[in-house]
């Protein structure tokens, strides 16, 4: 927590709001707020060293997105999310992701492309990659094809979904790490050759391999 930054009480609130949103979501994705933490008005206040409004705005955001919840209705808690729901949600980013990589072929500069391909061959020469870095490969690939799908609205829908699957620990299917960078790089190379049905069907895959990889391992349990 020693990397939270302290929020400016002179700004006015939709800026305090806004900061204060940003700060507990990042929180809750790296774990700092693990799942069930009960989140109280009065302690985040003098955490951020904001007021308590803020806060509020910022607390009722994330139950509006699906981050907290309600304890027996009343005291917010951070979310668990089950199998259930992560599965649902890359249901939905097949669907989604899918179509963003068939109106980005060919759109993607070679450069970006490049870097993330130098990127994913670091990562795989490692023997204990860094979990970190793994997602932030895993997001400039993803993003960049949200990005130059060329719609607002579908990269919107793209990057919350995927911080609802950053929710559940991808690091529970460790089998799928270098699989998965492999099936980037193949996306990649539609990408790069401008062959929009065959990034479509390759980005939907990917998702259907960490989906069954996933049902795969808990149905196990």
């Amino acid at each position: 927590m020693n990397d939270i930054y302290r929020l400016n009480n002179e700004e006015n609130e939709p800026n305090l709001s806004r900061k204060a949103y940003d700060t507990l979501l990042q929180m809750i994705i790296n774990r700092e707020l693990p799942t069930n933490t009960v989140l109280l008005e009065r302690k985040l206040a003098e955490l951020l060293n904001i007021s308590r409004t803020p806060v509020r705005n910022a607390l009722t955001r994330l139950e509006n997105e699906g981050f907290i919840v309600r304890n027996g209705g009343r005291t917010p808690v951070v979310k668990e999310f089950s199998i259930q729901e992560l599965v649902e949600t890359l249901h939905v980013r097949r669907t989604l992701e899918g179509e963003a990589a068939r109106l980005a072929a060919g759109r993607i500069p070679p450069a970006i492309l490049d870097e993330i391909t130098s990127q994913i061959n670091v990562l795989l020469q490692q023997d204990i990659p860094d979990p970190n870095d793994d997602w932030a490969v895993d997001s400039r690939l993803h993003d960049a094809i949200a990005h130059y799908s060329g719609n607002r609205l579908l990269k919107d829908y793209i990057q919350a979904l995927r911080l609802k699957t950053r929710m559940f620990n991808l690091r529970q299917v460790p089998e799928r790490f270098t699989i998965g960078h492999n099936e980037h790089l193949a996306i990649i190379t539609a990408l790069r050759n401008n062959h929009p049905a065959e990034a479509q069907r390759l980005l939907m895959a990917h998702i259907d391999n960490v989906r069954e990889s996933i049902i795969k391992r808990f149905s196990s349990f």
